[in-house]
């Protein structure tokens, strides 16, 4: 195999890093576009607070990929969750999104020990905690 036809995972990864980073600039800068009214208009469409719709977007779309781990760890389904309360879901990952705990969770989430540890910086653990798992364990 020539040198030209090997894989560099390591480039792509870099490459497909600057293509995300790049289309959420586009992104933010979309954002700014809109006028205060017309942004205003759509964070209520969407039932949320303009500044946390604006710290969302700020985040990206990858800003809550902790929850599905956190809610898997704790053995409760997040597919069986958000068939059942939709709603709550979907604030528990804007809760999670704007959370100021990654770089913890992110570690406990790695070596397994979230379970035991989450109550200790997760925003969501009450709500976690108010979850009935027998009726949103994975199947």
């Amino acid at each position: 195999m020539s040198t030209a036809n090997r894989p560099y995972p390591v480039v792509r990864d870099l490459i497909e890093s600057f293509a995300s980073w790049l289309k959420h600039r586009r992104e933010l800068n979309e954002l700014l576009q809109l006028d205060r009214a017309d942004f205003d208009r759509i964070a209520s469409d969407l039932r949320i607070a303009p500044d946390d719709l604006e710290e969302l977007v700020r985040h990206g779309r990858h800003a809550a990929d902790e929850l599905p781990k956190m809610l898997e760890q704790l053995g409760i389904s997040a597919e069986g969750l958000g068939r059942a309360q939709p709603l709550l879901l979907r604030d528990m990952e804007r809760v999670c999104a704007l959370c100021r705990h990654k770089a913890q969770c992110d570690r406990d989430l790695v070596d397994g020990s979230a379970a035991e540890n989450y109550h200790g910086y997760c925003a969501n653990a009450s709500t976690l905690e108010s979850l009935d798992r027998a009726d949103l364990a994975p199947s």
